[in-house]
């Protein structure tokens, strides 16, 4: 929170949070963030839509998650610290890691694919912890997005996967994704990064397996690297697939998934409840009904690839 210097009478006084609510007699709320920059800014927009804004009744203590998986741990606990009343988390790693540190205050998940085989939470209808939020049921899309990409190119017959080990959801994804293709009939190349350093030699390793096409499961390490994976893809003539619509807006070809946007808006009606009393053990964990397909046309011509009309004509967003 900004604060902000009040001279009265030649004597300077400073308004501290606990001194503006004194004065304006409203209760100043401390949230927890532990997101990327873009979801800050649309938590604190949707936050300000039911009338919470920093300066007034709000302060946000926002983080944002480290490079390093090592580094995790320490800036949740930096976070805790900060006497939050309530805190919002992206992502699977970063949920388990803010987790591991508290069992009382309440966390607002999103991004996260498999709350309840995590342990994340009992039930969907009834969280049963501290934990709730919105699910983005990543493990039931993983088929899904392999299907897009071979109806997109029929000529994918083998395709490499970017996948993080310590990333707690990636186990069950994968076992989701090796079904689809046994279905499709296509081969699944597992490549591991386990951090941001590793990425360059996995996609090295993509390079001299002659894969046909590749994507990636979602995770805090590859969102940081859109754009260097979709430079990959564009330069070995790849056709791509991810989860996020900011994929394809890196220069991917194709982005399926629950919008993140939407996703970071509804916490915000958890953190009000919650501020105003609610148990998030009753709160009932969201499961999106709506998922995005953003094509990037500039990226299909530069591959060489021309989009059958099946599947531009399910495009929600068609960046040209």
């Amino acid at each position: 929170m900004r604060r902000r210097d009040v001279v009265i009478a030649g004597v300077a006084t400073v308004l501290t949070p606990r001194r503006v609510a004194a004065q304006t007699g409203a209760t100043i709320h401390r949230v927890g963030v532990l997101a990327t920059p873009g979801r800050v800014d649309t938590l604190r927009s949707a936050l300000a839509a039911l009338g919470y804004g920093e300066g007034r009744n709000l302060v946000l203590e926002v983080r944002t998650p480290p490079a390093s998986p090592d580094q995790l741990a320490n800036v949740a606990r930096d976070l805790i610290g900060r006497n939050v009343a309530v805190i919002v988390v992206g992502g699977t790693e970063n949920v388990k890691a803010v987790r591991a540190l508290t069992r009382t205050i309440p966390i607002v998940m999103a991004l996260v694919g498999d709350p309840v085989g995590q342990g994340f939470i009992a039930t969907f209808a009834r969280p049963g912890g501290n934990i709730t939020g919105v699910s983005n049921v990543a493990i039931g899309l993983e088929g899904k997005r392999l299907e897009l990409l071979r109806e997109a190119d029929p000529r994918v017959k083998q395709v490499a996967v970017l996948w993080n080990p310590p990333q707690p959801a990636h186990a069950g994804m994968l076992k989701a994704l090796d079904t689809a293709a046994e279905a499709l009939g296509v081969a699944v190349q597992r490549i591991a990064v386990p951090s941001p350093a590793d990425l360059e030699s996995a996609l090295a390793t993509v390079k001299r397996t002659h894969a046909t096409g590749i994507t990636m499961l979602g995770s805090s390490i590859h969102f940081g690297s859109l754009r260097t994976i979709a430079d990959f893809a564009l330069r070995a003539k790849l056709p791509s697939i991810a989860w996020t619509e900011e994929f394809p807006r890196a220069g991917g070809l194709l982005g399926y998934g629950a919008t993140e946007d939407d996703q970071f808006r509804r916490t915000a009606t958890y953190v009000d409840r919650i501020l105003r009393g609610a148990n998030p053990a009753d709160l009932p964990v969201e499961q999106p009904t709506t998922f995005v397909l953003t094509i990037n046309r500039r990226t299909a011509a530069a591959i060489g690839l021309t989009l059958p009309q099946s599947v531009l004509a399910r495009a929600d967003a068609i960046l040209e």
